[in-house]
């Protein structure tokens, strides 16, 4: 017999909807039943590609025995972290300040109030592998809700004082002193792995906000320490094995320093955010290897994670018909019999390093001990000939992959990823000259703007089949605003810039905090939560404050606006302390703080008709300028309002191509484009 969670759109919360448990959705339903039962809740959090989290459903939430327990002394409430990160990021705080760590599946006592007095993480349902049973947790948490109630809410008071403290993230000082990216750039170098790349020990994880960091430094200062950074790390990232070498796209993190292998998920947002770092470095260094990682990641988006209807799907679990990773492991056997050549069979082994004992549990995950160039060095042939000997390989190998039993999937769409993956796909499509991804880019905009507002305008946090639902918060916002605009940069088209300015304009009415600057993570008419959260820290994801900083100065830049630049500075120096003791901890506030420091420089290209600066275009879209934006105007078209401050009177000189730079609010003398560029 399914419980409440069968009415859920949630695929993880849908995972649990035949479990014993009585579970609830969180919601009213839930929170009146614990008041007037006095009872307390029992709240678990994870999502659908969380390995631990099937593990602990399986042995715990299936136990007929651990169930009526629960059933008979808590409220059980399952949450989709994803979902609802509200709630998520409010109860992660109490369970770091409760145990000193953290993670997924998360599980955390509340009294009726919703304060919570006692958590953690995964734990079996009796005791073994060095820690409590779940059983005897529900216990313990029982005995003290009956016989030691009072201590129990002492100690939950003084646990949500200090989470409310900690939700504001308020700073002493607002001055941030000089230096700090200096600082952030030599906390990066001292955990740096000039080996294998990345930033500390195993377990790995990309760090994209401090890779977009270091190349934009590099740009500022051509430090030649910060390039090798970046590149060694996209190198052995897009060699390892938490790259899908036969299907394009980067699994979550690498559990090994050598990232060989991978926790085998796949998220959107990895993606998103690593196709943005491997297109600037393909447009930092030309290098084409950069290209083809962005190219291969963007198609493994498009062809499988993009929803019928545009938007673009959440992840990819871990696990396929029981086992971690089993959809992406080979034998060697398995290639002999696909690759009827032995000549091709054994050179791809030796390129992929499949051998007869395995590289992970007696299984082998394709990875490149060292480049495809080195290797055709090796054989004494050239890298084209070597790609084109691999490739029909490559395709066998997937093809035969695709008969398997699939990684379950996630397919709800939240505005948040998909405002990470329209960048992408907008820069990607820029560089390229890639129509199919500037279109996959606007059909997920214009879904996200169709499909997932309100009858209000306000946009709604996710989508699945048919229902849109969940106020949105602070990331939704900012992130729709940021790729918004990168569209308006990839296609020139005014009507991005217009809905970009249109979301930041009710991000600043609904989450920004007037008093003490910076936003809140929930808007001023959210569900009120025992705190209001404000995140300046950088996650998985960028802090959606500095994604709000970098949109506001932009913004403000581009369309001369100084209340934008004025609010960009006070979010900045909203997360001042963080910058001065953890600068590191904040790199998307590091590059919005750098950008708001740089030289204003806006270039407006004027021209005859789009035709005649389609390689200028392209120029523009095929360099790395981090701190240069740019407008079009073209004569005859109407000027779009929100541009015609900017382009207004702004004509091609005699017929051609006509670039016009402003700097701080003015224009210097107009030339011809094919002069600027050849500077």
């Amino acid at each position: 017999m399914s419980n409440r969670l069968a009415l859920e759109t949630s695929p993880y919360l849908l995972q649990h909807a035949n479990n014993p448990v009585d579970w609830y959705p969180w919601g009213r339903e839930a929170l009146d039943k614990s008041k007037l039962e006095g009872k307390p809740i029992f709240l678990s959090i994870g999502y659908s590609a969380c390995h631990w989290c099937h593990v602990m459903e399986h042995e715990s939430f299936e136990s007929q025995a651990i169930a009526d327990y629960l059933n008979e002394h808590f409220v059980s409430i399952k949450v989709d972290r994803e979902e609802r990160p509200d709630l998520d990021q409010i109860y992660m705080n109490a369970v770091q300040l409760l145990t000193g760590h953290g993670g997924w599946p998360m599980s955390v006592f509340l009294t009726p109030e919703l304060m919570p007095f006692f958590g953690g993480t995964y734990w079996p349902p009796t005791a073994g592998r060095g820690m409590p049973g779940f059983d005897q947790v529900l216990r313990a948490v029982v005995d003290a809700w009956e016989n030691r109630r009072e201590v129990a809410l002492q100690q939950s008071r003084l646990l949500t004082e200090r989470l409310q403290k900690i939700g504001l993230g308020a700073a002493e000082s607002t001055e941030i002193p000089p230096g700090r990216i200096g600082m952030a750039i030599r906390q990066m170098e001292q955990s740096f792995d000039p080996q294998h790349g990345g930033f500390g020990a195993a377990p790995k994880f990309p760090h994209t906000m401090n890779i977009d960091l270091l190349m934009r430094h590099y740009v500022d200062t051509r430090n030649e320490k910060l390039l090798p950074m970046v590149t060694t790390t996209l190198d052995k990232m897009a060699m390892g094995g938490i790259y899908d070498h036969l299907g394009g796209g980067f699994a979550r993190y690498s559990v090994d320093e050598y990232w060989l292998v991978p926790h085998f998920e796949k998220m959107l947002y990895d993606n998103a955010l690593l196709i943005c770092n491997y297109v600037d470095a393909y447009r930092l260094t030309k290098d084409e290897k950069y290209a083809r990682v962005a190219k291969e990641s963007c198609d493994y988006v498009l062809r499988d994670m993009t929803d019928e209807q545009g938007g673009f799907h959440s992840t990819e679990d871990a696990d396929s018909e029981g086992e971690e990773g089993k959809f992406y492991v080979w034998s060697s056997e398995e290639v002999g019999q696909l690759l009827t050549d032995p000549d091709t069979a054994g050179r791809f082994r030796q390129v992929y390093d499949i051998t007869d004992s395995g590289n992970f549990e007696g299984h082998n995950i394709p990875r490149l001990k060292k480049s495809i160039a080195q290797y055709a060095q090796d054989f004494g042939i050239t890298e084209e000939e070597l790609r084109d000997e691999l490739q029909p390989a490559k395709e066998a190998l997937y093809n035969a992959r695709c008969k398997r039993i699939r990684p379950g999937k996630d397919d709800k769409i939240l505005a948040s990823w998909n405002g990470l993956m329209i960048e992408a796909f907008a820069k990607a499509g820029a560089t390229f000259q890639d129509n199919a991804y500037i279109n996959a880019a606007k059909t997920s905009a214009d879904f996200v703007i169709d499909q997932m507002t309100d009858d209000t305008g306000r946009l709604l946090h996710t989508y699945r089949h048919g229902q849109s639902k969940l106020p949105a918060y602070l990331d939704d916002y900012t992130y729709l605003a940021s790729a918004m605009f990168a569209l308006y940069e990839a296609t020139f088209e005014a009507k991005w810039l217009a809905q970009s300015q249109k979301l930041i304009d009710t991000t600043i009415e609904h989450f920004y905090d007037s008093e003490a600057g910076g936003f809140f993570y929930t808007a001023d008419d959210h569900e009120e939560l025992i705190a209001r959260n404000k995140d300046f820290y950088d996650h998985s994801i960028p802090s959606g404050n500095g994604v709000a900083a970098l949109v506001l100065a932009k913004l403000g830049k581009l369309l001369g606006n100084e209340r934008y630049l004025g609010l960009a500075q006070q979010t900045v120096s909203a997360a001042a302390e963080i910058l001065q003791k953890h600068p590191i901890a904040a790199g998307q506030l590091l590059i919005a703080y750098d950008y708001l420091n740089q030289p204003d420089s806006e270039v407006v290209i004027s021209a005859a008709d789009r035709a005649s600066c389609e390689d200028i275009i392209h120029k523009i879209h095929c360099e790395y300028r981090p701190n240069t934006l740019f407008a079009l105007s073209i004569s005859g078209e109407d000027i779009d309002s929100i541009l015609e401050p900017l382009v207004s009177g702004k004509m091609p000189l005699d017929g051609e191509p006509t670039v016009y730079v402003c700097e701080n609010f003015q224009c210097n003398a107009p030339m011809k484009a094919s002069e600027y560029f050849a500077k």
